[in-house]
């Protein structure tokens, strides 16, 4: 309990910037490594030899239904973990410790639900979504073996975000870093040593995800967490899963529209273009997650600090907080950002040794990436208002940016232009009027807060 006493004290009084750091880092880590679990995948499956190009374009239509699924740990692992941490700052444990019995259950459940049914429509899915006659011979395989890993994700992810809320940043961190590392050194010995390909990277992903579950539930069930699943908490209560629901909604719609808008982009870039700019898609994804995830990771880690203070009715700690996470992910995003716009050749060539791929990604890697020199402003501003509890402007600004902009403007440029380019000029206009709505949206919010709570 004196250990649980000391991290309470951080998130109440500790100073401001160092304690974003503690709280930040190891989640901003735990993120990075996690996208690793895909990302090594990509590199690894791009470069097999003889079948590379095919190979990572068909393990890139597999990302929507993976991506939706991964959706489902952040409805319900974000959604309940800022509820938590309000109730937590509250001073009520016993409400914070029945919202993560009810996650737990709702994790399982879901799990089981969405193993089942994209087992059964995995392969018209993959058609719809990208794939061809060619690319289905590696997406079918490796999508079979991934949803069996389900519930091992919904458990590590969506269950992870309780152990940073409770102030165990580092433990979190490590829960991530430990699968990651098994995934990273059973990729290339289950791929190429044994000549499994594209089944062995996806048996290497299911077994390092078993792992990192195993990790997460160790700790939230021991005498070292200060929230704990426990029996008696695990009977779902409906009230309770509605407000996870409510706040979770969020970033499960900023989830899902990632599939939705890889399935348009796929589909879109088939048409106009062939198989080889589906892979461009998939290694262009691949660098903006490899951006926004450990930014957002970073942000996550910041949540309880404000959600803590809010339940306190410190508001002057919230304000500040939020307004130096803004600046810290703004910063992030235009210094990764023109990195990776200044060396597109290079960055694209980690993926595949497929030169015409390369050609391609190299011409329209700077075009795609150009709106997140500004989304670094919409991951501080979002995740604020979760932390604040603010369902409604979170979600308006998930659906703004990829379902009320990106996607229409994915399917109609294309059509304007008659080229594929127009995929490509969608993604940033998108991103920069979404960010300037969102940021505008939030001042407003704080500074209405903040008048209420004195």
């Amino acid at each position: 309990m004196r250990n649980s006493g000391n991290k309470e004290e951080l998130l109440k009084s500790g100073p401001i910037f160092k304690t974003m750091l503690v709280m930040g880092i190891p989640t901003f880590v735990a993120q990075f490594i996690n996208l690793m679990y895909n990302i090594v995948d990509r590199v690894y499956i791009g470069h097999i030899s003889g079948c590379g190009a095919q190979a990572l374009t068909g393990v890139g239509v597999c990302f929507p239904i993976i991506t939706f699924i991964s959706a489902f740990t952040s409805l319900i692992g974000m959604g309940g973990a800022p509820l938590a941490g309000i109730a937590l700052g509250a001073g009520n444990r016993e409400k914070a410790e029945k919202i993560l019995g009810n996650s737990f259950s709702a994790l399982i459940l879901v799990s089981v639900v969405l193993t089942i049914v994209f087992q059964l429509i995995k392969k018209p899915f993959l058609y719809m979504f990208g794939a061809s006659d060619a690319t289905y011979l590696y997406a079918g395989p490796y999508l079979s073996i991934y949803l069996v890993g389900t519930i091992f994700v919904m458990i590590s992810m969506g269950l992870n975000t309780y152990i940073t809320t409770q102030g165990a940043a580092t433990t979190a961190m490590f829960s991530i870093i430990i699968g990651a590392a098994v995934n990273m050194i059973l990729d290339p010995i289950f791929i190429f040593a044994l000549d499994m390909g594209v089944k062995g990277a996806a048996y290497a992903t299911v077994i390092s995800q078993a792992i990192s579950a195993i990790w997460v539930l160790h700790f939230l069930t021991g005498k070292k967490a200060t929230l704990r699943i426990k029996r008696e908490n695990l009977g779902l209560d409906i009230h309770i899963l509605m407000s996870i629901c409510a706040l979770g909604i969020s970033p499960f719609i900023m989830g899902a529209t990632e599939s939705l808008i890889s399935v348009v982009f796929n589909s879109g870039a088939q048409k106009y273009g062939g198989d080889l700019y589906v892979g461009s898609i998939t290694i262009l994804q691949s660098v903006m997650q490899m951006i926004s995830v450990p930014m957002n990771g970073f942000a996550s880690g910041v949540q309880p600090i404000i959600s803590y203070n809010y339940g306190a009715k410190n508001m002057e700690r919230v304000k500040k907080s939020s307004f130096t996470l803004i600046g810290i992910t703004f910063m992030s995003s235009c210094v990764l950002t023109l990195i990776c716009m200044t060396i597109p050749g290079k960055i694209a060539g980690l993926f595949t040794t497929d030169v015409k791929l390369i050609d391609i990604c190299s011409s329209v890697l700077p075009i795609f990436m150009a709106g997140m020199l500004v989304f670094g402003l919409q991951s501080g501003c979002q995740n604020s208002f979760l932390s604040l509890g603010k369902a409604k402007q979170s979600l308006f600004f998930a659906l703004l940016r990829k379902v009320i902009l990106l996607t229409p403007l994915a399917l109609i440029l294309p059509g304007i232009t008659n080229s594929v380019m127009g995929l490509y000029y969608a993604e940033p206009i998108s991103d920069v009027i979404s960010a300037i709505c969102c940021v505008i949206v939030f001042m407003i919010t704080l500074k209405r807060e903040i008048i209420l709570k004195e």
